[in-house]
C-alpha cells in the first residue's frame, strides 16, 4: 500500500477529525466524531501493518490523541484525585484486609506472649541468652533506654523508615506466601523473647508500658501489611474467573494503595513512639494516645472503608487509569 496515496485519499477526513476535536459540539456533532475517529484508527492501522512507523502514521496519530482526549476528557485534577484516593480508595482497600489482618493478630500475639512465658517459667533457657549481667541490664537500662538515647526526631524517623521498609516488603513479597509469615513469625518471637527477660528480672509491666503507646496502631499496621502480602499470594493461586496475571494486576494496584496508605498510618505510629512513649508523661496519658491513634485508624478501616465498599469500591484503580477490563461470560 502507497502510504502517500492513502494520506491523499483521507486527508479532507482527518482534517474533518481534527476540527471536530478542537470545536464545540452538539449530540451530531459527538456521533461524527466517534465516527471519524474509528475510521481514522483503521487507516492507522492500516499503515502501521502496511509500511510500519512513517511520517504519515504520525500525523495520524497525533489527530487520533487529541480525537481521543476529546472523547475521554481530561484526567482529573490532583486535587480530585488525592480525595478518591483517601475518601475512597485507601479505606475500600483495607476494609477489604480486615479479617485477615485480625487473624494475623491473633497469631502474632499468641506466638509472642506464649514465647515470653515459656522463656520466663524457665531460667535455664533465660541463661541461654546471655550473661545473667547483661541481662540485667537489659532489663533495667537497656529496654527503656532504646526511647531516650536519641532526639526524639532522629529516633521518630529511624523506626518510622524501618516499620515502612518491613511493611513495603509484606506487600511486594507478599506474592511468594512465605516471606509475611516469616516476617511476623520472627518479629513475634523476637517480641516474645523480649518479653521473657523482661519477665524473668521482674520487668514485665515496664515492657508493657513502654510498648502499649505506640505499638497499638505500629503492630496493626504490620498486621495490615502482611495480610495483604498474602491476599497478593492468593490472588494468583485462585484468580477465579480472571487469568492470573489479570488477577494478580488488580490485587496488586489495590495493595500498592494500603501500602502508600500505610507509611502515613506508620508515620503516625512514629510520631507517637518517637514524642510519647519515652517523655516524662503519666502512663495512662500515653496509652490513652496511643489508644487514640489506634482508634483513629480502625474507625477510617472499617467505618469509612465499610462505606467505601458498599459504594462499589475495591481500593483499585477507576477503569480509566486501569484500562477497559476484559469481559468474561458465565
Amino acid at each position: 500500500m502507497d502510504a502517500d496515496a492513502l494520506t491523499d485519499a483521507r486527508r479532507a477526513e482527518w482534517a474533518r477529525l481534527d476540527e471536530l476535536s478542537k470545536a464545540r459540539l452538539d449530540g451530531d456533532g459527538v456521533d461524527e466524531l466517534i465516527v471519524r475517529y474509528r475510521a481514522a484508527s483503521a487507516d492507522l492501522a492500516e499503515l502501521n501493518t502496511s509500511v510500519g512507523a512513517s511520517p504519515q502514521g504520525d500525523y495520524l496519530s497525533t489527530i487520533l490523541v487529541r480525537a481521543r482526549l476529546r472523547l475521554t476528557g481530561a484526567s482529573d485534577s490532583i486535587l480530585t484525585q488525592a480525595a478518591r484516593f483517601f475518601v475512597d480508595q485507601l479505606p475500600a482497600a483495607l476494609y477489604r484486609l480486615r479479617w485477615t489482618t485480625l487473624a494475623i493478630g491473633v497469631g502474632f500475639l499468641a506466638i509472642a506472649f506464649g514465647t515470653a512465658f515459656w522463656i520466663a517459667s524457665d531460667p535455664a533457657l533465660v541463661a541461654t541468652l546471655g550473661p545473667p549481667d547483661a541481662l540485667q541490664q537489659y532489663a533495667d537500662e537497656s529496654f527503656t533506654g532504646y526511647y531516650t538515647e536519641n532526639p526524639a526526631a532522629v529516633f521518630m524517623g529511624m523506626v518510622w523508615f524501618n516499620n515502612a521498609l518491613i511493611a513495603m516488603l509484606c506487600v511486594i513479597m507478599g506474592v511468594t506466601g512465605i516471606f509475611p509469615v516469616y516476617s511476623m513469625i520472627t518479629n513475634a518471637m523476637n517480641v516474645g523473647q523480649a518479653g521473657g527477660i523482661m519477665i524473668a528480672h521482674g520487668q514485665g509491666e515496664v515492657m508493657l508500658l513502654y510498648v502499649l503507646p505506640h505499638g497499638m496502631l505500629e503492630l496493626t499496621c504490620l498486621f495490615v501489611a502482611a495480610a495483604g502480602g498474602l491476599h497478593m499470594f492468593w490472588a494468583w493461586v485462585a484468580p477465579g474467573a480472571r487469568t492470573r496475571a489479570e488477577s494478580l494486576a488488580a490485587q496488586g494496584r489495590a495493595l500498592a494503595t494500603v501500602a502508600l496508605g500505610l507509611i502515613f498510618a506508620l508515620l503516625l505510629a512514629g510520631l507517637v513512639e518517637g514524642f510519647v512513649t519515652g517523655w516524662a508523661l503519666p502512663w495512662p496519658v500515653k496509652i490513652g494516645i496511643g489508644a487514640a491513634a489506634l482508634g483513629i485508624f480502625l474507625f477510617y478501616m472499617l467505618v469509612i472503608g465499610g462505606r467505601a465498599v458498599r459504594r462499589g469500591e475495591t481500593g483499585d484503580l477507576v477503569e480509566f487509569e486501569a484500562g477497559t477490563p476484559r469481559l468474561l461470560a458465565d
